[in-house]
């Protein structure tokens, strides 16, 4: 800059600092951005993770921000949710604003919670609960037949809800309403042929065992603890007559 009669430090002090705006107060953070419709449920899928959006957006079609962190969902260029990202086939992340007011009633539910509640009354009894969700598209939609079983030990001796609890696996009967019309009618103390049942799908709710019954024995896996952490605890026994 011989010609300026100024070197290019000077140059820079005089003319461009001034214009120079201050650096971001946030590190750039790289994002990825996705469209997913929203399902019945109220979650949209991101890598096998569920995260939960407001249940009024049901069957609407959203746009996903997706960083190393968070997951951010929009919906007319407004942000509807916000969660912490998890890793692939990290479940369900779920926001209790989000859900319907049917739903928040068993908010504090998991499958692996009812299952093991529904084992207090018997390995029948929790056979059924656990068929009632995962024969639902989302086990969700199976919490409230599912509470009604448990709630029936209010009105009924456990001997009769295992027994009638049997007869609706045999005959595929796998609906509250149908429990308790075997109930009402006094079907459960008909004796049904014994078909060998399985509690095939519990690992999928973190247990990695199931109730298995035979007729010379019956393999009773039986979920205990609360929705944080359940345990489960395998025993063999003999089958009797009219049950375990």
């Amino acid at each position: 800059m011989r010609h300026l009669g100024q070197s290019r430090r000077q140059m820079f002090e005089a003319i461009e600092r001034a214009a120079l705006a201050p650096l971001p107060k946030t590190t750039f953070e790289y994002a990825e951005w996705k469209t997913a419709k929203v399902h019945p449920d109220y979650h949209v899928d991101v890598e096998r993770s569920f995260y939960s959006v407001p249940h009024s957006l049901i069957g609407r079609t959203v746009r996903i921000r997706l960083t190393r962190r968070t997951v951010e969902v929009f919906h007319n260029h407004k942000r509807v949710a916000a969660h912490v990202r998890r890793s692939p086939y990290g479940g369900h992340v779920t926001i209790a604003a989000h859900m319907p007011s049917a739903h928040r009633r068993y908010a504090d539910r998991t499958p692996a919670s009812l299952i093991g509640r529904a084992s207090r009354v018997g390995p029948n009894t929790a056979v059924l609960v656990e068929r009632m969700m995962r024969d639902r598209p989302h086990p969700e939609q199976g919490y409230r037949s599912a509470m009604g079983v448990i709630s029936l030990a209010r009105r009924y001796e456990p001997e009769r809800i295992e027994a009638a609890c049997e007869r609706a696996l045999t005959i595929n009967a796998v609906s509250y309403s149908s429990l308790a019309a075997i109930l009402r009618s006094g079907l459960d103390r008909a004796e049904p042929e014994r078909e060998p049942l399985l509690l095939s799908n519990v690992s999928a709710y973190g247990t990695g065992r199931g109730v298995f019954i035979r007729e010379d024995f019956w393999l009773i896996a039986v979920a205990e603890g609360n929705e944080d952490e359940t345990e489960i605890h395998a025993r063999q026994r003999p089958c009797r007559k009219g049950g375990p």
